[in-house]
């Protein structure tokens, strides 16, 4: 199978038999609905997400804190804590296997063997009373039953890759000896270890400055084009999402409200929420311009309000956004929006 470092396909759980067809994604989340219990009642954290994956494609997943996107990719990787979190409903298909319907012990072994994750703190991430060598080579021993003296030699082939200078000095080192940057690389060597089929890379760049942003995503970049590995990212970063995703899935209120190509969302968003989003960064081509800020706050998750969970703070709002939730109507072959006016938002005529 493709995407393991020393596996064989025995170790595996069966994949619906046979050869996967051209035609069957990476990944495909299916009406998928996660809940957290608290005192005061249900979280509705995610409400009905669907996106696809092929292989070798980047997707953003775009949107405010508390949309979602972080939950989502959890469910996915399997590491929601149970309770409070539960999924009440949908599908998780990695290679037309549904992931929700696997036992733990093969949950497990897909967890970071062809499904992985970059967390977006680093230093919390990274155990801080182990060396980042015995850290990254845990991946080899736990997973393949490496001795220790392989392992830290992976180890440092790894630092190398992912391009820590003297790596073979810093194999002892603490994840505190580290810049940001670096133990974000760090990160990056564990999640790509098994060269995972699937990787999740949650706010990668969040608290690095402009130049060491680059540089990760290029890295990120790099690693993808030599694997051919999928991968999701999470950020709220438009800049980032404009040079570095094929499609992107802009996420509200727990549910997708516009999904599209790169291109054809930041040239013409179709979701009022989109267009606000994108107004509200600076770009070169409107130097000079009024920033326009999205007023208002998101939804509260523990009481939605009836119709779109957008339209207090939507200016293209109307007297049936409050009543009635609008579906996503398919707007093109690759594009889809989750607004009663979409037409209006994409020529934006009531801006």
């Amino acid at each position: 199978m493709t995407g393991i470092t020393g596996g064989t396909p025995s170790m595996l759980p069966a994949w619906g038999g046979g050869a996967v067809p051209r035609s069957e994604p990476l990944l495909a989340v299916e009406d998928l609905h996660v809940e957290f219990a608290t005192r005061q009642g249900a979280v509705k954290a995610v409400n009905g997400v669907d996106y696809t994956l092929e292989a070798g494609e980047t997707l953003a997943v775009l949107g405010e804190s508390g949309s979602g996107k972080s939950v989502t990719a959890q469910a996915i990787m399997g590491i929601l804590d149970t309770p409070p979190a539960r999924v009440t409903r949908g599908r998780i298909l990695f290679r037309g296997t549904d992931l929700l319907g696997l036992s733990e012990e093969n949950r497990a072994r897909v967890r970071g063997r062809r499904i992985a994750m970059i967390f977006q703190d680093a230093l919390s991430a990274l155990n801080p009373v182990f060396t980042v060598g015995w850290q990254i080579g845990e991946m080899f021993r736990v997973h393949q039953g490496a001795s220790r003296r392989d392992a830290e030699r992976r180890a440092v082939e790894l630092m190398d890759r992912v391009r820590i200078p003297g790596a073979a000095r810093r194999l002892h080192d603490y994840p505190h000896q580290f810049s940001g940057g670096m133990r974000q690389r760090i990160m990056i060597a564990m999640a790509v270890a098994l060269e995972p089929e699937l990787l999740i890379a949650d706010e990668p760049t969040t608290a690095l400055d402009v130049t060491v942003q680059a540089q990760i995503m290029e890295l990120l970049a790099e690693i993808q084009r030599e694997s051919g590995m999928g991968m999701i990212l999470i950020t709220h970063d438009l800049g980032v999402v404009a040079d570095a995703a094929d499609k992107i899935a802009v996420m509200y209120g727990g549910r997708i409200v516009e999904h599209a190509l790169v291109h054809d969302a930041y040239r013409a968003p179709a979701h009022p929420y989109t267009r606000g989003l994108l107004d509200s960064i600076p770009r070169i081509d409107r130097k000079g311009r009024e920033l326009h800020a999205i007023t208002g706050l998101p939804p509260n998750l523990l009481d939605m309000p009836p119709g779109c969970s957008f339209a207090p703070r939507c200016p293209y709002r109307q007297g049936d956004c409050a009543v009635e939730a609008p579906p996503l109507h398919r707007i093109g072959p690759t594009r889809g929006s989750a607004c009663h006016y979409w037409r209006e938002v994409l020529d934006g005529s009531h801006g």
